[in-house]
C-alpha cells in the first residue's frame, strides 16, 4: 500500500518520466546480465574457457566510463529525454549484433560497444528522474530506481530458466544466441519514451537562462562538461569514484559469476539455478526499497553503513550451502543487503553532484567504479583457477567480507546531502 500511495502522489508527467527511466535501467541490466547467464554456453559454443568468457564483462565494464562520458555530454547539451532515446536504441541494437558473432573476437568487439551504450543510461536516466520528482519522496524513488538493475536480473534469470533448455538450435541460432535476439527488444522503449516522456525542468530552465544571457551578451552558463568545472569539483569527484569502485566490485562480485558457481561447484540445472536467481533478485528487490526508504529517515549514508555490514553474516548461508532451498534463503538475505546498500545510491549521488554537470558527473564517477573493478569477474576465476581447483565458493565468499567493509568505511568518510535542492541547475 505505502509504494502505490507513493507512486500515486506523483503527477502524470513524473509517473510517465519514473516508470520510463526505471524500466529503461531494468532492460539496460537485462541485457547485461544475458551474459553472465549463458557464460557456460558462449564459453562451449566458442571452444573456450570460461575465464576467456569472463573477459566479455571486463570489456563490457571498462567501456562503460566512454558512454557515462558521451551520453552525459549529449544530455547536458541536447537534452535529457532525446538521449535516452537514442542510447536505449544503440544498446539494443549492440546486443543484437552480440547475437550473431561469428567468433570470441567479435563478441568480445560487440560487448565493448555494448558497453558504452551501458554506460550512458544510468548517469542520463538519474538525472532525468531527481530532476524530475519530488524531494521528499527522493529516498524511496531512489531504492525503486536502482532495483531496475535488479529487476532486469530477475527477468534475465526467469528467462534462462524457463526457456534456455528448451532451445535446441544450431549455428546462428544456438540457445544463447536466441537469447540474446530476444535482449533487442528493449529497443521498443523508444517509443513510449518519445510519446510520454517530458524533458527536465530543471534543464529546461538552464536552457532558457543560456538563451538570457545570449539575449543580453552576456557569459552562458556552461551546458557540457568542461576541464574547468572537472577541476572545480575534482575532491568530490575523486571520492565519488573510490567509493564507486567499492560499490560495483560489492555487486558484481556477487552477481557476476555466482550463475556459475550454482552449476559447477553446486552442479545444480539449469532450471534451479533460474530459481535460486530469481529468489536471490526478489530480496534485492526488497532491499533497494527498503533501505532507499528508510535514508530518507536516517541519512544516506548511514544506511548505506548498516546494509554493507549486515551482508558479511548472510555470506555462509549464500556461498556454503549444498540444498537449493538454503542456497535461494542466503541468495535473498545476501542481495537484500547488497542491493540495500545500492538502493541509496541514485538519490545519494545526485545529492552530491553539482548542478550544471548532474547528468555526467554521477553517471560518470558510477562507471569509472566499474572500470577499477573491472577484472573481478576475471580475478575471482584465475583465483579459483589456482587455489581451488576452479571451484569458486572461497573467491565469492572473500569477496563479500572484503568488499562489505570497504563500502562502510568510504561511506563512512564521505559528506552527507540529504535533501539537497536539485530542482535547478546552477
Amino acid at each position: 500500500m505505502a509504494l502505490l500511495g507513493q507512486i500515486r502522489s506523483l503527477t502524470r508527467t513524473q509517473r510517465n518520466t519514473f516508470f520510463a527511466c526505471f524500466l529503461g535501467w531494468t532492460l539496460d541490466a537485462f541485457d547485461f546480465f544475458l551474459l553472465t547467464v549463458c557464460l557456460r554456453a558462449i564459453a562451449a559454443d566458442f571452444h573456450v574457457g570460461i575465464k576467456q568468457v569472463a573477459e566479455a564483462i571486463f570489456w563490457t565494464l571498462v567501456m562503460r566510463p566512454v558512454g557515462a562520458l558521451l551520453f552525459g555530454a549529449m544530455a547536458e547539451r541536447f537534452g535529457r529525454q532525446p538521449t535516452l532515446i537514442v542510447n536505449v536504441i544503440a544498446f539494443s541494437v549492440f546486443e543484437l549484433g552480440s547475437a550473431f558473432a561469428p567468433g570470441m573476437k567479435s563478441f568480445l568487439v560487440w560487448r565493448a560497444l555494448f558497453g558504452i551504450a551501458m554506460g550512458g543510461e544510468w548517469g542520463v536516466a538519474s538525472a532525468l528522474t531527481f530532476e524530475t520528482l519530488p524531494a521528499e519522496a527522493r529516498g524511496f524513488f531512489s531504492g525503486l530506481l536502482q532495483e531496475g538493475y535488479v529487476c532486469g536480473n530477475l527477468l534475465s534469470a526467469a528467462l534462462y530458466g524457463l526457456l534456455f533448455s528448451h532451445l535446441h538450435g544450431t549455428g546462428m541460432l544456438t540457445p544463447w544466441r536466441v537469447m540474446f535476439m530476444i535482449g533487442a527488444l528493449p529497443a521498443l522503449l523508444a517509443f513510449y519514451l518519445r510519446l510520454h516522456v517530458k524533458e527536465s525542468p530543471a534543464w529546461l530552465e538552464s536552457r532558457e537562462l543560456r538563451r538570457t544571457d545570449d539575449t543580453d551578451s552576456q557569459p552562458t552558463k556552461p551546458s557540457t562538461l568542461s576541464f574547468a568545472s572537472l577541476v572545480t569539483f575534482l575532491p568530490s569527484f575523486l571520492f565519488i569514484i573510490v567509493l564507486m569502485t567499492a560499490f560495483t566490485s560489492f555487486s558484481h562480485g556477487t552477481q557476476d559469476l555466482y550463475p556459475t558457481f550454482l552449476e559447477k561447484d553446486n552442479a545444480l540445472s539449469p532450471g534451479r539455478v533460474g530459481t535460486v536467481l530469481v529468489i536471490a533478485n526478489f530480496g534485492a528487490l526488497f532491499g533497494g526499497i527498503c533501505f532507499g526508504t528508510l535514508s530518507e529517515r536516517i541519512g544516506r549514508r548511514k544506511a548505506i553503513i548498516w546494509a554493507a555490514l549486515l551482508a558479511i553474516p548472510m555470506m555462509p548461508l549464500w556461498s556454503w550451502s549444498h540444498s537449493v532451498a538454503a542456497l535461494a534463503a542466503g541468495g535473498f538475505l545476501l542481495q537484500f543487503m547488497v542491493q540495500g546498500a545500492w538502493g541509496v545510491i541514485p538519490a545519494h549521488l545526485n545529492e552530491l553532484s553539482p548542478g550544471p554537470v548532474r547528468a555526467v558527473f554521477p553517471g560518470l564517477a558510477y562507471q569509472l567504479g566499474n572500470l577499477f573493478s573491472s577484472r573481478n569477474s576475471v580475478f575471482q576465476a584465475a583465483y579459483a583457477n589456482a587455489f581451488s581447483g576452479g571451484m569458486l565458493r572461497a573467491a565469492l565468499s572473500g569477496t563479500v567480507v572484503v568488499v562489505a567493509l570497504l563500502v562502510a568505511g568510504i561511506t563512512a568518510l564521505g559528506p552527507e546531502a540529504k535533501g539537497s535542492d536539485l530542482s535547478t541547475r546552477g
